[in-house]
């Protein structure tokens, strides 16, 4: 095998031994095996990048001959020739006839993924002592600005980046790449069941509206106190969580090809009230009974065969109250790199606590929804966050929400990718009931009571992707669940 006896471009002999991993004859080997034999790209270009070499002008051969092999162009050392003749660090290692040498050194095509796996491996390490020594210069910096909670979730969050992707910063990829990935969600969303893009909410009429939870997307679902926003937030939940099922996906990985690994942070209720809640919708026993323990003998007993179904249900539930907006982030971040992670949801917003460093409320919750919206695009998952509503709703005729109604509403509303409001008329028309004696307003309030008994709305407010609109569901209050609401000319056939 013929040896390449040259320094990395840049590097003197008198530097001595560099400190950081590295192997530049490994470079050397792989580059040459990728312009005898093109077809080597294909196997390694999955584990490798131009980034990961460490040799700058190794890296720029590499990203020319993996131009000209994706548009099908031959990559040799005559071809490259013409693209890398006038590079300053090729000349300084002998010009194009370095290009000749590679090819000339090449090794065995059966080794250049072992090769690939090392040069990525080593990059992976550089990067480690970066980001270390970067920990230990901002830890060595007495800062009032910077805590030492706030380093460790920072350190965190670069460590998971790192984890995931192979690098602590994306930067700016090109045109091509977005593209790419435009079609392959278009080609995962027409092999789908259904046509969905996103996960399935499991309401039929909301998938379509929405087309399933976007990864990536921010959507808030707002309403006003006991209108069910949270019933409905655990119903979605649980209908993730309940058709989850493993697989390898179409870009080649495993993961979720249905349904979702689910993480739900309840900062206002227990977990335990959250799971009585999913209990009753799964048993159909009403939460109240399963509060007191008062049921039936067969009552009993579906809530127990619920409860066993219930157990491989991969929902996490987290009810740390008044959670920091980046505590919330690095427990996320901890659930994926250990269970997985595939739609968060947080009950509710207002009580996400901010850094602390202002006295205004309206940064603060600016911080917040921007906080996780950036967990939605880190983790590349739907994030659902709930929403309260003002009381202005309250004084109006019509008490449909509208966008001017979410609480400091400029942020929220302009960080969102989808606002929801959960409605339901009956709540409202419940308490106009007139009085015994007045006979006629009581049948025409006891006819439009039966109109409007079992029947939500939620009202798509805003959708970046979509269009807005609203969605009709059935909502049974004794079982805290919403479903698909059968149409009338639906009556003789199926519930959907």
């Amino acid at each position: 095998m013929n040896q390449i006896a040259t320094l990395p471009a840049g590097q003197a002999e008198e530097a001595g031994p560099d400190p950081m991993p590295h192997s530049i004859e490994a470079e050397q080997q792989l580059l040459g095996a990728i312009l005898t034999k093109n077809d080597i790209f294909d196997r390694i270009s999955s584990i490798i990048q131009a980034k990961h070499f460490y040799d700058p002008v190794h890296q720029r051969i590499f990203e020319t001959a993996a131009s000209r092999i994706a548009r099908n162009a031959l990559a040799t050392p005559t071809t490259l020739k013409t693209f890398l003749e006038d590079d300053p660090g090729l000349q300084e290692l002998g010009g194009p006839a370095y290009l000749v040498r590679l090819a000339g050194a090449a090794v065995a095509s059966f080794a250049a993924r072992d090769y690939a796996q090392m040069i990525y491996d080593l990059a992976i390490r550089r990067e480690l002592m970066a980001l270390g020594q970067n920990i230990a210069t901002r830890a060595a910096k007495v800062d009032v600005e910077s805590e030492p909670a706030e380093q460790i979730v920072e350190a965190e969050q670069e460590l998971y980046k790192l984890a995931e992707t192979g690098q602590t910063e994306s930067g700016f990829q090109s045109f091509l790449r977005a593209v790419t990935d435009a079609v392959e969600g278009a080609n995962a969303a027409y092999q789908r069941e259904g046509g969905l893009a996103g996960v399935s909410t499991g309401l039929t009429d909301l998938d379509k509206k929405l087309g399933g939870l976007h990864k990536s997307d921010l959507l808030i679902l707002a309403g006003r106190p006991s209108m069910g926003k949270t019933s409905l937030a655990t119903n979605v939940a649980f209908n993730i969580a309940k058709a989850y099922r493993k697989g390898a996906k179409p870009d080649g990985g495993e993961g979720a090809v249905d349904g979702g690994v689910v993480g739900f942070f309840s900062l206002e209720m227990s977990a335990e009230q959250l799971a009585a809640r999913i209990l009753s919708e799964a048993s159909e026993v009403p939460s109240e009974q399963i509060r007191r323990g008062d049921m039936t003998e067969a009552e009993f007993r579906r809530f127990v065969e619920a409860a066993k179904q219930l157990e491989a249900c991969p929902l996490f539930i987290d009810d740390t109250p008044a959670l920091p907006i980046a505590q919330l982030a690095a427990r996320a971040r901890r659930l994926k790199r250990t269970h997985g992670l595939d739609a968060l949801f947080v009950d509710y917003l207002q009580l996400c606590r901010g850094t602390g460093k202002g006295d205004n409320r309206v940064n603060e919750i600016s911080e917040i929804t921007q906080g996780l919206k950036a967990i939605a695009k880190e983790l590349d998952i739907p994030v659902v966050a709930l929403s309260q509503l003002s009381r202005q709703v309250e004084n109006r005729d019509d008490k449909r929400p509208q966008l001017s109604d979410l609480r400091e509403s400029g942020s929220i509303e302009q960080d969102a990718d989808v606002v929801m409001f959960v409605f339901r008329e009956e709540y409202y028309k419940e308490r106009e009931k007139p009085g015994d004696h007045e006979m006629e307003k009581m049948a025409l309030w006891q006819e439009e009571m039966e109109k409007l008994h079992g029947k939500a709305e939620v009202i798509i407010g805003k959708q970046r992707h979509g269009p807005i609109g609203s969605v009709d569901l059935s909502f049974e209050g004794r079982f805290t669940r919403f479903g698909n609401l059968v149409k009338p000319w639906q009556q003789g056939g199926s519930n959907f």
